[in-house]
């Protein structure tokens, strides 16, 4: 059953804690890593936390920058992500700030506790999960019926446990701030229980002012999983993208994500958009981006379709745009055939010049899909 992207957000001290015992929140964090925080959840479709976040922090969940409201509204989606409460009792205050700020408001929950959350007045969807909430019920409901395709959950260390115990999350952000809290009583991120097997994979680190952010990603046992989960779920959406190309028969559909080392998507593309009749998937999302965005070099393309390396239509293949913009990673699903170019290899073109071009033939049956007509 497809999930969203669940992506784990936290800042913790160098002891671990995620507050104090304190009547005020603890700001463990940096002015700019706050920032940052604010960029990903611009870049997220919904932001999760827990009823004990809720209670405690008293949160609103916006994304605070303007021009980054302003994207989102741009390039269709709403205003604010979706705010998602999950709550087994549906016990919450009716007057949070949650509920009366920024945009569409969901709250999961027992029948119970939906029975609970209703007569208080809550102001959200209220979904009922049956007698007890399950994780995995929680994911399909937001990816099948409102649409959720990559999460951010921000909490609490509770509902972080449960995810990462239950190998549901897909990443893991981790800022470390340089300060104790040496308080026993403190919440901590995670809590004791079993954990999947094998080590955690450094995707990145980075100082952040007086902060260092980790971001980590979950492995197979023995860290066999070359495909990490990221790679999955941003060339899923590739292949999503391209079902969305207008027909041909004399040209592929493809799609193409292009997405920052910290998981920020940069743009997207799929071949034949917008007006023009012979564009294509790498290219229509490159140009989006601005060539002197310092993130290209760190970047990676994912696309449905090995990026092709002969062209007719335009003077430069799209192996040579991905090379012109300093991008050193792409995925893809599905080798080009020789339908249209013989000896195509835009893979062997892009690793001669040094990128590293990752396969991944789970999605190739996706890839295709839109393409049959033109395969025999």
């Amino acid at each position: 059953m497809p999930f969203p992207y669940v992506l784990l957000s936290a800042a913790v001290s160098l002891d671990g804690y995620l507050d104090d015992t304190g009547p005020d929140r603890l700001l463990l964090s940096s002015p700019a890593d706050f920032d940052r925080v604010d960029e990903v959840r611009a870049s997220c479709d919904a932001i999760l936390i827990g009823a004990g976040t809720l209670r405690a922090d008293n949160p609103r969940l916006l994304v605070n920058s303007a021009e980054r409201r302003a994207a989102r509204l741009a390039a269709g989606q709403p205003e604010f992500p979706l705010k998602v409460c999950v709550s087994a009792t549906g016990d919450l205050d009716p007057e949070a700030r949650f509920w009366h700020t920024g945009g569409e408001k969901v709250l999961y929950t027992t029948d119970k506790g939906a029975e609970r959350a209703t007569r208080a007045g809550v102001a959200a969807d209220i979904v009922g999960l049956g007698d007890r909430l399950d994780w995995r019920d929680v994911l399909e409901h937001l990816h099948d019926v409102r649409g959720v395709r990559r999460l951010m959950v921000e909490g609490g260390g509770t509902v972080h446990t449960q995810l990462l115990q239950q190998q549901l999350a897909d990443e893991l952000q981790l800022v470390l701030a340089p300060l104790f809290v040496g308080d026993p009583g403190a919440p901590r991120l995670f809590g004791p229980g079993g954990y999947q097997d094998g080590r955690m994979r450094l995707a990145e680190s980075r100082r952040i002012e007086d902060v260092v952010l980790m971001r980590y990603e979950p492995t197979q046992p023995g860290g066999a999983d070359l495909a990490v989960p990221a790679d999955r779920h941003w060339l899923a959406l590739a292949c999503e993208l391209a079902a969305l190309c207008p027909p041909s028969e004399t040209a592929f559909s493809v799609g193409a994500v292009v997405v920052a080392a910290d998981g920020t998507e940069l743009a997207r593309g799929h071949s034949r958009e917008g007006d023009d009749p012979v564009a294509h998937a790498e290219e229509a999302a490159l140009a989006k981006i601005d060539p002197a965005d310092p993130r290209l070099p760190g970047a990676t393309v994912y696309s449905s379709l090995e990026p092709c390396a002969h062209r007719a239509s335009r003077p430069a293949p799209c192996a040579r745009l991905i090379l012109d913009a300093g991008v050193r990673r792409v995925v893809t699903a599905w080798r080009e055939p020789d339908t249209f170019v013989t000896a195509a290899d835009g893979s062997g073109l892009l690793a001669a010049h040094g990128v590293d071009v990752v396969v991944l033939p789970a999605y190739e049956e996706s890839a295709k899909a839109p393409n049959l007509h033109l395969l025999g």
